[in-house]
């Protein structure tokens, strides 16, 4: 029982990080010719892993409720490893290093857990 819940865990949350990276891949790849001033501070709250109470407001307004939804989860997930990266100069770095530790820590290390959990 227990070790489905940890591998349904590490699989969901694994999902929403992955999601997350891909639709922020996706708005960088689209962003090139579009420079109009709310597009350019919601897309600054997409590219952020843990946006100001104003950011996230903006991005409430360019993205659908299913975006949001995915935002915010990404938001949770991230937030422990945004401090790492903060500094970093380059936008895919504040992103891409704190996606790739998620996924280290929620998918691998339920992944263990759950396999400790049948052990027992």
């Amino acid at each position: 029982m227990l070790e489905r819940l940890l591998r349904t865990l590490a699989v969901l949350t694994s999902l929403v990080v992955v999601l997350g990276w891909v639709l922020f891949a996706s708005d960088q790849a689209g962003s090139a010719s579009e420079q109009t001033t709310t597009e350019i501070a919601g897309r600054q709250a997409a590219r952020t892993v843990d946006p100001s109470p104003e950011q996230e407001r903006v991005r409430e307004e360019l993205h659908g409720d299913p975006r949001e939804l995915v935002d915010d989860a990404n938001d949770v997930l991230l937030s422990p490893f945004a401090g790492l990266t903060d500094e970093a100069g380059n936008r895919w770095v504040r992103r891409t290093v704190p996606a790739l530790l998620a996924l280290l820590v929620y998918g691998f290390g339920l992944g263990v857990l759950a396999r400790v959990a049948v052990g027992r």
